[in-house]
């Protein structure tokens, strides 16, 4: 497959490295292009977790570096037709193998090159780096696709991640058709892990836990409206999940109008109106919420029992979730109590996450099973792909042998004195050495090495085709 992967994530080097080794903005855009010299392709993966070069080692045509699977189809070359007496210009080789020798040439050149390109010595980094090549690689990258190498387990960022890096890579014109079809093979098999495993379906951060209980309690989510108390990061994550749902208004009450406006812009959106109150209209504002998240750091309650009341009696009763991310707390405890009300603290979600994390450490043993046996097939599928060029090279260099045969015969019948039924009698017996001579070498070589399973494979297949003649 050439297929490799070099790099380093969360588990093998500490975040100081990582830092380091990190490519983004135009750093990309310059080592796809500078990795495109020695080559066939390449994406760059970097993350605050990871950063990883994907790429396809070159093909070798030096003969030396041929192994034993290559020199078997090497038999079949038609230059190997010396009972017609011929030779080819157009040699033929596998397309689908090299040596081990040039796999770990180009590896070792693709390691120099980052430790020259990131201006690190490569004795530094080089304990820190994993290498993985053809299905190794393939699935390494399809287990980062699915979420199982990420540091939260399950989580679907990472795909994305890699989409924008393919994109990157497409933008430069540095991926190959090969490394093309790779990547849609992995694609493909990461979203039937994530669909036919429940790896990735439980919420397993808090930002995401309150956003999976939005979409279980309320329907509809254009028409409804979050109210964010206090403006701070973790309110920030969890507004952000929550207006990505589609939420049609979001009112945040801050005691800091700069930080609310701040969070105010990165929500608004073309279906989203977001408006900013100051905190002490909290208690006016409450009634319009069907949705409220308070994470403010207060040591006071900043809402209680009688102000909810009096919310749900304007609301006319309507539901209403709140979640309460602060400790000490927002919101009154003795509110989970009140009808209508659904009351959820930062330990409830902690339960709800800790068990969902049991849960997808029992899916991702069904995930790893699948992943193996997707590879299976993407390897498989890749071997019929590759062969197939294989025999185009085949018949072309036939083809080639049986042209020149056939030019020689028809300038022998336009010659006098000669008899036609001798030219094609011979062009027969020779067209007959031409296609034969190189199975029955391979089927002699196989016999002299004792190689019978090759040997029948051989002699099954070439009766099985004059059978079907």
């Amino acid at each position: 497959m050439r297929l490799v992967v070099i790099g380093v994530n969360h588990k093998t080097a500490p975040v100081a490295l990582r830092e380091r080794l990190a490519l983004v903005g135009d750093d990309v855009n310059v080592a796809l292009n500078q990795i495109e010299a020695f080559t066939d392709g390449s994406v760059i993966v970097s993350t605050c977790n990871r950063t990883e070069i994907y790429a396809l080692v070159p093909q070798t045509s030096t003969s030396q570096h041929a192994n034993s699977q290559s020199s078997n189809l090497q038999l079949l070359n038609m230059q190997d037709v010396k009972a017609a007496g011929q030779t080819s210009n157009n040699a033929f080789s596998s397309s689908m193998n090299i040596s081990s020798a040039a796999f770990s040439a180009h590896i070792t050149k693709i390691k120099a090159w980052l430790a020259d390109f990131k201006q690190l010595p490569l004795v530094d980094i080089d304990p820190y780096l994993y290498v993985h090549r053809d299905t190794h690689a393939l699935t390494h990258w399809l287990r980062v696709a699915a979420g199982l190498d990420s540091m939260i387990l399950g989580e679907p960022q990472i795909l994305g991640q890699i989409k924008n890096s393919v994109h990157l890579a497409q933008d430069q014109k540095v991926l190959s058709n090969q490394l093309g079809w790779i990547i849609d093979q992995v694609f493909a098999a990461a979203k039937r892990v994530r669909n036919e495993t429940q790896v990735g379906a439980q919420a397993v951060s808090l930002s995401f836990a309150a956003a999976k209980l939005v979409t279980q309690i309320f329907d509809d989510l254009p028409s409804r409206t979050l109210l964010v108390v206090a403006a701070g990061e973790m309110n920030r994550l969890v507004a952000t999940h929550i207006a990505g749902l589609g939420v049609g208004r979001v009112i945040i009450c801050n005691r800091n109008p700069e930080r609310a406006e701040a969070l105010a812009a990165e929500l608004r959106g073309p279906n989203r109106r977001v408006d900013v109150r100051p905190l002490q209209e909290l208690p006016q504002v409450l009634a319009e919420a069907d949705i409220v998240s308070s994470c403010s750091g207060s040591m006071d309650l900043l809402i209680d029992k009688t102000m909810t009341i009096q919310a749900l009696k304007r609301r006319r009763y309507q539901p209403m979730l709140m979640i309460d991310l602060a400790v000490p707390r927002d919101i009154d405890s003795a509110i989970s109590r009140i009808d209508d009300v659904y009351l959820y603290s930062v330990d409830d979600l902690q339960h709800v996450i800790a068990g969902n994390i049991e849960q997808r450490r029992q899916a991702a043993v069904d995930a790893e099973l699948l992943v193996s046996q997707l590879v299976v097939e993407i390897d498989r599928r890749f071997q019929v792909r590759q062969v197939g060029k294989d025999i185009q090279q085949y018949r072309a260099c036939t083809q080639g042998q049986v042209d020149k045969l056939l030019h020689e015969s028809i300038a022998k019948l336009q010659q006098d004195n000669v008899s036609p039924e001798d030219i094609i009698t011979e062009l027969s017996r020779r067209l007959t050495q031409t296609l034969t001579h190189a199975p029955s070498k391979l089927m002699r070589k196989a016999a002299r090495e004792g190689d019978s399973e090759l040997l029948d494979f051989v002699v099954s297949g070439l009766q099985d085709a004059h059978r079907g003649h």
